[in-house]
């Protein structure tokens, strides 16, 4: 199994930053099929493939996910794709 993790500072307010974290969440639902739910202040996900979380504080977001065996040969993509919405919603 692969695995990301990566942090992004921001300058969100946790609300907002939860706020973000939520339609990133439905967007890869739609997009992927995964499903999620907020445990505390991180948002897990799973669907296919793929467990993580997205953890959110007064000054970052981090990002865990654990690839399954197919999409390990993605990683390099995914974790662009990732650090791409990570400066897209967050800086």
């Amino acid at each position: 199994m692969a695995k990301i993790d990566i942090r992004r500072a921001h300058g969100k307010s946790a609300a907002e930053a939860r706020a973000v974290v939520d339609k990133v969440g439905a967007r890869m639902a739609e997009k992927f099929g995964t499903k999620g739910a907020w445990q505390g202040d991180t948002y897990a996900f799973s669907g296919t493939g793929v467990k993580g979380g997205i953890a959110v504080s007064d000054a970052e977001v981090h990002v865990t996910a654990e690839l399954g065996l197919m999409l390990s040969a993605f990683k390099a993509k995914i974790e662009d794709e990732i650090r791409g919405k990570l400066d897209q919603y967050f800086v």
